[in-house]
């Protein structure tokens, strides 16, 4: 396992995330089950030491889970990662110490202010939160105070300057590199000299199952790597990375990832050509080449909003099925499932876009 130095200790490159087990749901409670202690055993005994949870995981069970599962192993030989979200709860100092109880320990390694977002850092930074950790972090109840963004570059490099941080996560992948803002955020971060934590470097496992034509790029360039560890190896590649976490659920999944963190390898130049290659392919066969002209719906029977359910299902194939609240936001008198197929938007499509298809396809995910 690749260990890189932060200030005074060595942390894994690869650290398990603890969002993603699988659960069970007792009278309401969501209990996550016996096989996610099987991974996180599976992880430190192979080399892993940054383990990532968070008081909203699972309503809580993720901080139970990990401090039930590592209480057995010397505190000294890995660092636990947590996080205050303050559009979840508002009491940060009960919180705190709540978190100490389920974690089993006197003090968090790594305690993040979780996910900034353009509509909360005014309150963040308002609320005496952060100025409460850094007096936790003087008595050592936190060793390492960071911040994880799920906003803008402005309001990141706003939150960066507000404070003295250790360390930083983004969601960080290939896609978000180039159709996203992963590298002006990598970008600032590295100008202010803030160790980067990685989430998403699979983009929530999107990356680890590509289009056919896109993998086989991929594959035909190396046929033993797995189409997760192109991603992996991507921001592996990245020199201001110093975690990558990946949310492993399975011992297939966590196998394969810390052999691709079993060398300290990046990807050559060519490597990085057949990335972005399969990248652009996968991008243009993912997406539909709607350009908005909206001849469809001028003869469009049921009076379907065409244009902007196409985007929204490009949203979803892109970023994942959670997005599909935003169909019921498309102000439309037809829905998708309303779709006769007719084909009258079809012949009328300059794109000659197969539209009752997708309409279909969308209807369908919406009914999930």
């Amino acid at each position: 396992m690749i260990k890189k130095p932060f200030k005074d200790i060595e942390l894994s490159m690869l650290g398990l995330g603890n969002m993603r087990f699988h659960t069970s749901d007792p009278k309401g409670e969501s209990i996550i089950d016996k096989d996610a202690f099987e991974v996180i055993d599976y992880a430190y005994k192979n080399g892993i030491n940054y383990f990532d949870t968070a008081h909203v995981y699972n309503n809580g069970d993720s901080e139970r889970c990990v401090g039930e599962c590592m209480s057995k192993y010397d505190r000294n030989t890995f660092y636990v990662a947590t996080k205050f979200n303050i559009n979840a709860c508002k009491d940060y100092k009960k919180m705190f110490d709540d978190q100490l109880s389920r974690l089993k320990t006197d003090h968090i390694d790594f305690y993040l202010v979780h996910c900034i977002l353009d509509g909360n850092i005014d309150e963040y930074l308002s609320s005496g939160l952060v100025d409460f950790l850094e007096e936790k972090r003087t008595e050592g109840k936190i060793r390492y105070l960071g911040f994880s963004s799920h906003a803008s570059t402005a309001t990141l490099e706003r939150f960066a300057d507000s404070h003295q941080f250790d360390f930083a996560q983004i969601q960080l992948n290939y896609y978000d590199w180039v159709y996203g803002n992963s590298k002006s955020e990598y970008e600032a971060l590295r100008k202010r000299n803030i160790p980067i934590m990685v989430m998403e470097p699979v983009r929530g496992g999107r990356l680890s199952s590509l289009t056919p034509d896109s993998e086989a790029i991929l594959k035909k360039a190396h046929p033993e790597w797995s189409i997760s560890s192109w991603a992996l190896r991507f921001v592996k590649s990245l020199p201001g990375v110093q975690v990558v976490l990946s949310g492993m659920n399975n011992l297939e999944q966590i196998k394969d990832n810390i052999e691709t963190f079993s060398t300290d390898d990046v990807l050559s130049k060519e490597d990085e050509a057949t990335l972005m290659q399969a990248l652009e392919l996968f991008k243009k066969q993912l997406t539909i080449p709607c350009t908005g002209c909206r001849y469809c719906t001028k003869t469009c029977p049921v009076q379907i909003n065409i244009p902007e359910y196409l985007t929204v299902l490009n949203d979803v194939k892109a970023n994942g099925n959670f997005n599909l609240w935003k169909a019921d936001k498309v102000e439309s008198e037809g829905k998708p499932a309303d779709c006769i197929g007719c084909r009258s938007c079809t012949a009328q499509c300059p794109q000659s876009l197969n539209i009752p298809f997708y309409m279909e396809e969308l209807a369908n995910k919406m009914k999930k």
